[in-house]
């Protein structure tokens, strides 16, 4: 009997230390907790709602059902436009940047006494504000005095395109200076290329192999699951991108670079057309979605995870 009753103290005793310990923790995460729930989840559920609706900023709510999203496929030629152009835009930037970014982490992978230097130098651009480096590109692809355009006249006595003045070149050009900012990319790349052990860059060239098979057979594998990072992280940032378009074209020419960020800006902030703007809001986290789905669901097929190989 007595040693039921102090069994019975003892459990919970125990339990009394477990929830002790889960509330402190609670406690200590409650800011981070809370700052989710109020900064994130919050304004997510509202735009929600607020995406059946006809609100202007100011005024009442007006609770329409469907018609924004009916409007957005029916009656809205600028909705298709958008995404068309941002799709173009990550289709296009985005192999671009990882191709770029790995050919610059695999020269950054090398002894030597200023490795660390060059390391920095590429990587500083990917740290400079948005507006700043647009603006730095506009005078860049100046038609008239920008640098592109001077340096080919100068040396090639060729007359350089209008660029961002152009609709057939402004989409290129704003590729052209997604290219700037691939610091970030190649030192992710740079840190799963210190990962790779050695043993099996040895073993390769007992077997033989060359620069190319070791790349493709050890390195690319090895590397795989920071390549799958880099694509999942580059598709959603392309298919925000925004600031350029503002401050570069504002959309222009001819809607050549009208990014669905900007059209969903211009609706919110510009037209008052706030409802219309929470319903693109919503359409826009449904394609990323969906495109990232499909990314972690082709991984199997490409990604090689060293871990789980040895498992099976």
């Amino acid at each position: 009997m007595a040693s039921s009753v102090i069994r019975g103290i003892s459990i919970s005793s125990v339990r009394r230390r477990a929830w002790q310990r889960t509330a402190t923790g609670l406690l200590w995460a409650s800011p981070a907790l809370l700052g989710f729930l109020l900064l994130y989840m919050g304004p997510m559920i509202a735009s929600l709602g607020m995406s059946f609706t006809n609100w202007r900023i100011v005024g009442t709510f007006q609770w329409i059902g469907l018609q924004n999203w009916i409007t957005m496929f029916t009656a809205d030629p600028l909705f298709y436009q958008s995404l068309r152009v941002s799709a173009t835009y990550a289709l296009i930037s985005v192999p671009l940047r990882l191709v770029l970014a790995l050919g610059i982490a695999l020269l950054m992978n090398q002894k030597h006494k200023l490795i660390g230097l060059f390391r920095t130098i590429y990587y500083l651009p990917s740290v400079i504000a948005g507006v700043s480096v647009a603006l730095l590109w506009s005078w860049v692809f100046h038609p008239d005095f920008g640098v592109i355009n001077n340096l080919l006249y100068d040396f090639f006595h060729i007359q350089g395109p209008r660029w961002l003045f152009d609709p057939n070149t402004a989409l290129a050009s704003i590729i052209i200076m997604s290219l700037w900012s691939v610091g970030g990319s190649m030192l992710i790349y740079l840190g799963g290329l210190q990962g790779v052990p050695t043993d099996l860059y040895d073993a390769a060239e007992v077997d033989g192999a060359g620069a190319f098979a070791k790349f493709r057979n050890v390195t690319l594998p090895m590397i795989s699951p920071v390549l799958f990072f880099n694509v999942v992280m580059g598709f959603i940032n392309s298919f925000q991108a925004f600031t350029e378009s503002f401050v570069m074209t504002g959309g222009g020419p001819v809607h050549s670079t009208y990014f669905y960020l900007l059209h969903l800006y211009q609706n919110a902030f510009v037209f008052f057309r706030m409802g219309y703007a929470a319903a693109l809001s919503w359409a826009l986290f449904v394609i990323i979605l969906l495109l990232t789905i499909f990314i972690f669901r082709s991984s199997s097929l490409w990604v090689f995870y060293e871990g789980e190989r040895n498992r099976g």
